[in-house]
């Protein structure tokens, strides 16, 4: 998993696409918020904002 993560990065050093690094931080995070979010009491609240 954590390879992904790696040459993901270095395909953005290598070819300079630094503007990739915010997109990918927040589908990243938005991920695992709904991931984290599933079994939890406050699931209705974040499902909501979607």
């Amino acid at each position: 998993m954590l390879d992904i993560f790696k040459d993901l990065f270095e395909f953005m050093h290598q070819r300079k696409k630094y503007w990739l690094m915010p997109i990918v931080f927040v589908l990243v995070l938005l991920g695992a918020l709904l991931v984290l979010a599933q079994g939890s009491a406050v699931a209705p609240f974040i499902y909501t904002l979607f």
